[in-house]
């Protein structure tokens, strides 16, 4: 009898233990679905949106690539009038230890997860919920501050050629010189990535640290994670020193890179439109995405003055009360202070 009743607590208790898993795979498998469900919602949702804005700024975005092309194109003409040469004398090259070619990928390296960081970043709206930009509108404005840049090294670069410190641009080296092309299309194809990559005499400003700060000041203004923003001016300074130790530019093309690139964030980004606040449930449905007017006639000026509850206000205080509103906050108290300024 005692091993009857010991076999049956042995039986019941495995069933009820097949029943507790059973129950638990099941509500894992439900959560699971319901979680691919609303995910799949969000990007639906969130793909209309872009697309609706990707059909109004297309034109800039289309620009600022040709642009990328034109910049690559600039660099591979520069590579025909280099002159290899001793290597300047360079602060940070006495400053720095070399790292020597066999290390040269650790800058490359550093740079390529800042730029895949940053790609990831403006399309997670598509993914989380806490929706604070517009992937369109961002590309639009990192765009804009690409090209300005680009535009300055152009005209810095085929100003002045200076002899590379790279090791493929030193004295010796078969691809330190190009040779005459013998058609305009070898010129326009311009080798990539190998041309990119070994190219020579697009020193002054670095290219790599335009697109690094230009990530990270984007990143300052609209990211919500301090900590981020932090790691981001760290890993910039870090790419500055790896650049020079890699001998891949002179001190002179960082340092110029650094207060050139800041410059032209600064005053380019009062130049271009604010942003619209997505923390803003209201501003959402009241801003227009389109700068044409409603189709009940009222114009972008009128809604932000609805949004702000004001009916006649002064065009300079609804700038003012815009970019105050419009502002993104660190860390999720963009609530808070939106609650503030409104007084309520």
């Amino acid at each position: 009898n005692k091993n009857k009743k010991k076999n049956m607590s042995f039986y019941i208790g495995r069933e009820a233990s097949k029943v507790g898993d059973s129950v638990f795979v099941d509500r894992f498998i439900f959560k699971y679905n319901l979680f691919v469900i609303r995910l799949w919602k969000r990007i639906c949702a969130e793909t209309t949106t872009e697309i609706n804005l990707l059909a109004e700024n297309w034109k800039y975005l289309l620009a600022g690539i040709v642009f990328q092309y034109i910049h690559g194109l600039a660099a591979r003409g520069v590579h025909y009038l280099h002159r290899p040469g001793p290597t300047l004398q360079d602060l940070g090259f006495i400053l720095l230890p070399e790292l020597g070619q066999e290390k040269a990928y650790i800058s490359e390296t550093l740079f390529t997860f800042i730029f895949l960081s940053f790609v990831l970043w403006t399309f997670h709206p598509f993914v989380f919920k806490s929706k604070k930009i517009y992937t369109v509108l961002i590309w639009c404005r990192v765009l804009c501050f690409l090209v300005v840049s680009q535009a300055l090294r152009i005209v810095t670069f085929y100003a002045t050629q200076l002899p590379g410190p790279n090791y493929h641009c030193r004295e010796g080296s078969k691809l330190a010189t190009l040779p005459r092309p013998d058609s305009i299309f070898e010129v326009l194809l311009i080798n990539f990535p190998r041309g990119v990559i070994y190219g020579c005499g697009d020193l002054i400003f670095s290219s790599h640290m335009i697109f690094t700060l230009v990530f990270v000041l984007t990143y300052q203004r609209y990211g919500t994670r301090r900590c981020i923003k932090q790691l981001g001016w760290t890993l910039s300074v870090c790419q500055s020193l790896l650049i020079i130790a890699s001998r891949k530019h002179y001190t002179v093309d960082v340092v110029v890179a650094w207060y050139t690139v800041n410059l032209v964030v600064f005053f380019v980004e009062k130049k271009l439109p604010e942003l619209p606040d997505r923390t803003n449930a209201a501003a959402t449905l009241l801003l227009p995405l389109s700068t044409k007017d409603n189709k009940d006639g009222r114009t972008k000026e009128e809604n932000h003055k609805l949004l702000n509850g004001n009916s006649v206000v002064d065009p300079a205080d609804w700038r003012q009360r815009t970019q105050a509103n419009g502002k993104i906050l660190e860390d999720g108290h963009t609530n808070h202070a939106d609650t503030a300024m409104n007084g309520a």
